[in-house]
């Protein structure tokens, strides 16, 4: 993967957790421990395919960690999108809706944006701002970018464990609340 540009490796990386996001999110779907940990493992995988290198020198490892907390705030965002109910079968589902498909839209079109803009509209203003801010080359934006969609990926994971959790808790006690007290 080496020989394509940044913006066909973001084209490529956004499209994919895109894809697979949406795929498992939209609609009404029953929470899964398969579908939460499948898209942990298509970012996984696309770090594995897309991260050649981790700079670290100047302010590359400060930047990166910027695009992790900004992947943070994201699926924060994401996860509120996404309501969970317990079903009349008892099973946990969520609902995503058209807010939800467009906070993932809107961020997977920015990074792509982001990338031919700095192969084709911006790319002397964004040597002069690497320059000026210590940012060592196009590996510390592509991570910052892999690392922001690990960072929202895993948050809304965090977020749907945690709405499930609620739920089954909620369930429990509603149970207990109606077992009559033995004599």
């Amino acid at each position: 993967m080496d020989h394509l540009s940044q913006f066909a490796t973001a084209l490529i990386a956004s499209a994919t957790i895109l894809t697979i996001i949406l795929a498992t999110d939209l609609g009404r779907r029953r929470v899964t421990n398969m579908r939460m940990l499948r898209s942990v493992i298509a970012v996984a995988i696309i770090i594995a395919l897309f991260v050649h290198s981790l700079p670290t020198s100047g302010n590359a490892p400060s930047f990166q960690l910027i695009g992790g907390g900004v992947g943070v705030i994201c699926g924060l965002i994401a996860g509120v999108l996404l309501p969970a109910h317990r079903g009349s079968d008892g099973q946990i589902y969520t609902t995503g809706g058209f807010g939800y498909a467009l906070v993932w839209i809107v961020l997977s079109t920015a990074r792509v944006l982001f990338a031919y803009g700095a192969e084709h509209w911006f790319a002397d203003g964004l040597i002069r701002f690497s320059i000026e801010n210590r940012l060592s080359g196009p590996d510390v934006y592509a991570n910052a970018f892999v690392f922001m969609s690990l960072a929202m990926v895993l948050t809304r994971t965090a977020v749907l464990v945690t709405k499930r959790r609620r739920l089954r808790h909620a369930a429990a006690d509603q149970a207990a609340v109606e077992q009559p007290a033995a004599v």
